[in-house]
């Protein structure tokens, strides 16, 4: 499965982004998706997870209300919508999928993206 993250950038703080994780596996629609995020100098964090059907969507404590993720199938995408940023929300995003049930843990996903950088100025 390859995945490929669009949309990061620079904005300050208070404004929204929304990034896109795009899969060229036909059979995605099976697969559940985890975005995760590490800053400069910091362990990878979870920040979002939606499993295969959408029904499962867990999110990360610091991100709660703010983070909103979702999946279109028919498109094979993963939307992380994230709004109200902050300096501390700077970070390599990167979409991760495993197949069926996902997953808190970055150890459990099999398949990773390049990762797209996004910069919240103060």
């Amino acid at each position: 499965v390859q995945l490929i993250e669009s949309g990061g950038g620079l904005v300050e703080a208070g404004e929204s982004l929304r990034l896109s994780c795009a899969a060229s596996e036909p059979t995605f629609s099976s697969y559940s998706v985890g975005w995760f995020r590490q800053a400069p100098g910091k362990e990878r964090e979870f920040v979002a997870y939606i499993s295969w059907n959408g029904v499962d969507i867990v999110d990360g404590d610091s991100m709660k209300g703010r983070f909103t993720i979702s999946r279109d199938n028919d498109k094979n995408t993963v939307i992380l919508q994230m709004n109200s940023l902050k300096p501390e929300d700077t970070a390599v995003y990167y979409c991760a999928a495993k197949y069926y049930k996902g997953s808190p843990w970055a150890a459990d996903y099999d398949y990773w993206g390049q990762g797209a950088r996004v910069t919240v100025s103060s």
